[in-house]
């Protein structure tokens, strides 16, 4: 009996030991890959506005970011209703899909990109009411690369662009209207402010 407890003492020590070790080669190969991802994220060469590019030609921001609390811009065609339906959405910078899919709700489609500055500082933006998706969650892109089209977020509302510039990547998705900022930029200054280098 004491040697049958004994072996089975030493089994399940053994197992305890083995799995432990997996554990530790799992973490292991999860920072090596965050690693390599940030590594090879392409530093963002100066942003450009994300319809009309680079300088929004053709198009006007209908809500100002914090006009009536509002967290983003929202670009639409200079004429007006539906006629932007369809129409290019860019990347305003290089950057890594880190999102692309269908949220429902006032959203719809959304997109977010992560753009990689200077000294390991990122920046998020974030694409909403698209029609089109035309990128894959994991891809890169680079300043200029159609990742979408304008949509309604069927026929929600009329066709526009809501954009949003975070700098706090990975904000929940919240509500798109808030008195608090924090982790929000205001995205026509920053892209105004950070063009082409």
């Amino acid at each position: 009996m004491k040697n049958t407890l004994l072996g089975l003492i030493i089994v399940l020590v053994a197992l305890g030991c083995k799995t432990e070790g997996a554990h530790k080669n799992k973490i292991s190969i999860q920072e090596t890959s965050l690693k390599v991802q940030a590594d090879t994220l392409k530093k963002a060469n100066g942003f450009d506005f994300p319809v009309g590019k680079p300088d929004a030609k053709g198009y006007y921001n209908a809500q100002k970011f914090q006009e009536n609390n509002h967290l983003g811009d929202d670009w639409n065609g200079v004429n007006g209703g539906n006629l932007d339906l369809g129409d290019a959405i860019y990347s305003v910078a290089n950057g890594y899909v880190s999102f692309a899919e269908n949220v429902g709700g006032g959203w719809g489609n959304v997109i977010r990109i992560t753009h990689y500055i200077q000294d390991g500082k990122q920046i998020e933006s974030l694409y909403a009411h698209c029609l089109a998706i035309n990128v894959k969650k994991g891809s890169y892109v680079s300043k200029g690369d159609k990742i979408g089209t304008i949509g309604t977020n069927n026929g929600y509302y009329l066709a526009h662009l809501h954009l949003e510039i975070r700098d706090e990547v990975g904000l929940p998705i919240g509500g798109g209207y808030s008195t608090n900022t924090k982790g929000y930029l205001d995205p026509t200054v920053f892209i105004k402010n950070n063009r082409s280098q």
